[in-house]
């Protein structure tokens, strides 16, 4: 027992010594990670601004990308236009990507699980510090699984080259659409309908007497919560701002610098303005996305393209994260294919029935977000100002997601057509090898959002403490990938 208080006193010695050393502290990514890297850094009971000097390098000097021109700039001025969430001009770039344009689910069943449990408690506790409410638009919500059958968009009008009428066409293989029975729109039908159906009362924006024809129940608001992710890292970005991190926007990072010995890192080296700028460094952090692997090409991210719109809805709809399964019919517009472009004016009826499976996130602010699948067809530009939308492809989701929702479809208001790069692979986080304050912190597939103030907290304790602490590394570390 006595020989425990030697190691107790060396350890405490030892982190203190750490956490008081200079250390110039390069963050590279304005995206969700880098932006909750940063926060938890200056949150960390050991952050000193005057011993820690912390940079955020984020290659695009825009949020443009990946959006088209009539698209809204600004979701902040939808939920409260008084917010302080209003964008800082200064940090134009910032959630220019995935962490721009994602829905912003977070759940306690997400994934990697030695990770998921801190992060949805993070989410929690800052919602309450800063009033995520109102700055991000955080609540909990249920999600759930849908099986439907798509009504026509006007101007579709169901027969197919043949000549046959839609309804004329062999029938779908899954026999669903022999439980959508009907809801009108006396509200106490809707709700005998809806429990007929094993629905909640206030799911009563889908409209069931064509459409809805199963439902499973796969969260709830003990479990599952929602956020914006935009406004969400754009607080996070000027939090940190606050205690001294400083934000370059418009800095494509070219090179990460190691000692002569090559055990360390030493700089980072960037262009702004057309300029070559060496920024010391001891500790840099990869937090780049699915533009990590143009830095450290060892760590296996990659990238996918998806696309989603923004639609304005013409109540508020309830709090609902729907993971659907819709049956196209014949003559309904057929998808764009996965490997080939898209063109608007070129949709096509359909000869036979098709399944898509696009998801729907109702938001506070009177919206409700909607994405499609994944494509390869472009591939990863320079940064996310080059990002390409395929607007037909967000057209697909329009015509889908309407056809299941009067709200949703003819009575709602496209807001936004926008297309980012998901990294997928990871995620990865963690020290890269033997090169001493070189991290990574990527390749968060879809739970990015969820799981970015978990990264963001446990990268803080990498740096200042020398280890993980409040939660295991597991499958996450990435020395089981070097």
């Amino acid at each position: 027992m006595l020989s425990l208080t030697p190691l107790r006193l060396l350890t405490t010695s030892t982190t203190r010594k750490m956490s008081s050393t200079p250390k110039d502290i390069t963050i590279i990514g304005g995206g969700i990670i880098g932006c909750c890297t940063a926060y938890f850094l200056t949150r960390h009971p050991s952050y000193s601004p005057e011993t820690h000097r912390i940079t955020l390098l984020e290659a695009s000097s825009t949020n443009a990308g990946g959006r088209t021109p009539d698209s809204i700039t600004d979701p902040a001025t939808l939920a409260d236009p008084a917010t302080a969430a209003k964008k800082n001009p200064a940090h134009d770039g910032i959630a220019g990507g995935a962490s721009g344009k994602a829905g912003g689910l977070l759940a306690l069943w997400a994934f990697p699980s030695n990770i998921v449990p801190l992060s949805f408690k993070l989410h929690d506790e800052l919602a309450k510090e800063h009033g995520g409410d109102k700055r991000w638009g955080y609540r909990r919500c249920y999600a759930s699984q849908i099986d439907c059958r798509a009504r026509l968009p006007p101007g579709f009008n169901g027969t197919t080259t043949g000549g046959k009428k839609a309804g004329e066409t062999e029938p779908v293989s899954s026999g669903a659409e022999q439980g959508s029975k009907g809801l009108h729109k006396d509200h106490k039908k809707d709700t005998k309908v809806l429990r007929k159906l094993g629905a909640p009362e206030d799911l009563d924006w889908l409209d069931t007497t064509e459409s809805l024809a199963a439902y499973e129940g796969m969260g709830t608001p003990d479990n599952t919560a929602q956020v914006h992710p935009e406004l969400f890292t754009r607080s996070m970005a000027q939090f940190a701002e606050d205690k001294g991190v400083k934000i370059v926007t418009d800095a494509r990072v070219t090179a990460i610098n190691k000692t002569a010995d090559g055990k360390s890192v030493e700089s980072v080296t960037y262009v702004k303005d057309g300029k070559e700028v060496i920024l010391p460094t001891t500790d840099c952090v990869v937090a780049a996305g699915p533009w990590t692997r143009r830095l450290l090409p060892e760590i296996p991210v990659t990238a996918a393209r998806a696309h989603s719109v923004v639609i304005k809805t013409p109540r508020p709809i309830s709090a609902y994260a729907l993971f659907t399964s819709i049956m196209l019919p014949p003559g309904f517009p057929t998808p764009t294919p996965k490997d080939t472009r898209g063109a608007p004016s070129t949709h096509r009826p359909l000869r036979g029935p098709q399944v898509v499976e696009p998801e729907i996130y109702a938001r506070p602010d009177g919206t409700a977000y909607a994405c499609g699948p994944t494509d390869n067809v472009v591939e990863l530009p320079p940064t996310t100002a080059e990002v390409e939308v395929d607007t037909a492809r967000c057209d697909d989701i329009i015509y889908q997601v309407g056809g299941i929702s009067d709200e949703l479809g003819k009575d709602g208001e496209v807001l936004a057509k926008q297309a980012c790069y998901l990294p997928q692979g990871g995620p990865y986080i963690g020290q890269v090898g033997d090169t001493k304050g070189l991290i990574v912190a990527a390749g968060h597939t879809c739970w990015g959002i969820q799981n970015a103030p978990a990264t963001g907290k446990l990268v803080s304790e990498i740096i200042l403490d020398g280890k993980a602490k409040s939660a295991r590394l597991g499958g996450c570390d990435p020395s089981l990938v070097l």
